[in-house]
């Protein structure tokens, strides 16, 4: 459980989410850190999920040092877009920064789905998210993966997880992508 000395000095409580209504409609921005804190504040986020030619998806174990679900699989990546800033952008830019991903290895990046949740994590935060799903294709599987967000790639049959989730417990999946999961199959 990190302090509020702590939580003060985090790289989070210098930045901003958007928050927005259960229809994700934009209403202010808001402190990142005081969104993924107490009882959290619903706002803007997004998932990406990456596939193969092969039907595989990319899994990334996010790094050891996230102050929320640090160690645990996700999906290819996920963040939070900043102010006018869509969704595919924000993928674009979080796919380059964590994995090296450019847009020339992919050409079919599409919002498949939206959905609102809100989970807690230990002693130590809340995400309260629509978070949007966004896939697209690696026509080049060529990875560069910056350690600061990522500790571990995988790749994974998405229909096989898909189907026998219960295969996979281990792995210790974050909840959104596990959300994503269940409503979206390829």
């Amino acid at each position: 459980m990190s302090t509020p000395e702590e939580d003060l000095q985090h790289e989070n409580a210098g930045q901003d989410v958007i928050a927005v209504d259960a229809d994700d409609t934009e209403l202010e921005l808001v402190n990142r850190l005081d969104a993924h804190t107490g009882e959290g504040i619903r706002h803007r986020a997004f998932t990406s999920l990456v596939f193969d030619g092969e039907g595989n998806v990319l899994l990334a174990q996010r790094a050891p040092d996230k102050r929320l679900w640090g160690t645990y699989w996700d999906g290819t990546v996920a963040s939070h877009p900043v102010e006018g800033q869509s969704q595919e952008e924000a993928t674009r830019q979080r796919l380059e920064e964590e994995l090296g991903i450019t847009p020339d290895q992919y050409d079919d990046l599409e919002l498949t789905d939206r959905f609102e949740y809100k989970r807690y994590f230990e002693n130590a935060g809340v995400e309260h998210e629509v978070c949007a799903v966004l896939q697209l294709t690696l026509t080049d599987r060529s990875l560069d993966p910056n350690e600061e967000e990522v500790a571990g790639l995988m790749w994974v049959p998405y229909e096989r997880l898909h189907s026998n989730p219960e295969w996979y417990r281990q792995l210790r999946l974050c909840p959104w992508f596990e959300i994503a999961m269940r409503r979206d199959v390829r």
